[in-house]
């Protein structure tokens, strides 16, 4: 049996079994392995990096788009920058909002997404909604004159080509492309094992935003079982509204999402404090 071993952290690894190799080539930008596995089904791996499994890639994309947008409560217009695989922008669309904009810096993501993993988008790439971009997300962002109500950073970790969209420069000029009441989320790595890199990014976004609250989700195929998610907005409590308005923004949502309810939203802020231990919350 064919082993693929993911070593992101010093002194620790994940294994999963690789029962089939469905295509493993290096674009202009990184190295991409997609692969089946008996456990979690097919396997998205960028850089040596697992990024998504078919089987819990709707925990982390339910929790990175619900979250902001049923924090919001309008939104019409969506950013995401990344998310090549679909997965953000299938949920966003669960919203009636008028567009969502996706700028991914790799279209070869995109095409092989929609070709070895087309459950994880469903046919958002078709929506009439869908506005995709191929570009890179900092160099859109400074020269776009779009305003958001809410904008997703679905990035892979600060290094490689996620490294520009964890700066301070580039939440600053987010914040220029928000609407008032606007919020932004970023994906902030696994605790656990990082917990100086969501310590970095709280304490960035802090620049730029009055409120900012990270909030967990348990994905089991990332390392420590745990991803923590970064919300930005004009206040704290604006992140996490009452469950009582929760519920009632649902409505449109019942029975559409596996993970995200009313419930999981605001526990998921309740969480994070006592797990993330010293991150600086505002």
């Amino acid at each position: 049996m064919k082993w693929f071993q993911e070593k992101l952290y010093e002194h620790h690894a994940q294994m999963l079994s690789v029962d089939d190799v469905l295509y493993h080539w290096r674009t202009e930008f990184q190295d991409v392995l997609i692969f089946e596995n008996e456990v979690f089904g097919k396997v998205l791996v960028l850089d040596g990096v697992v990024q998504l499994t078919e089987r819990d890639n709707h925990i982390y994309h339910e929790m990175i788009a619900h979250v902001p947008l049923m924090a919001h409560g309008l939104a019409g217009q969506v950013l995401i920058i990344g998310g090549g695989d679909g997965g953000t922008l299938k949920e966003v669309l669960k919203h009636p909002i008028e567009r969502a904009t996706l700028v991914e810096l790799d279209g070869e993501v995109i095409e092989l997404s929609r070709r070895h993993l087309p459950t994880v988008s469903d046919g958002a790439f078709l929506d009439p909604r869908s506005n995709v971009l191929v570009m890179d997300g900092t160099r859109y962002i400074a020269q776009t004159s779009e305003k958001f109500d809410v904008i997703i950073i679905d990035s892979t970790d600060p290094m490689g080509p996620g490294a520009p969209l964890f700066t301070a420069a580039f939440y600053e000029a987010c914040r220029s492309r928000l609407r008032p009441g606007g919020m932004m989320v970023v994906q902030s790595g696994a605790p656990f094992f990082q917990p100086g890199e969501l310590e970095m990014v709280c304490g960035r976004l802090s620049g730029s935003f009055t409120g900012v609250r990270p909030y967990l989700a348990p994905v089991p195929t990332y390392a420590g079982g745990m991803l923590a998610l970064v919300a930005a907005g004009e206040t704290r409590d604006a992140l996490r509204p009452p469950c009582k308005v929760l519920r009632e923004r649902f409505g449109p949502l019942q029975g559409r999402t596996r993970y995200y309810t009313p419930e999981v939203h605001r526990a998921a802020f309740t969480l994070a404090p006592s797990f993330v231990g010293n991150a600086p919350l505002r």
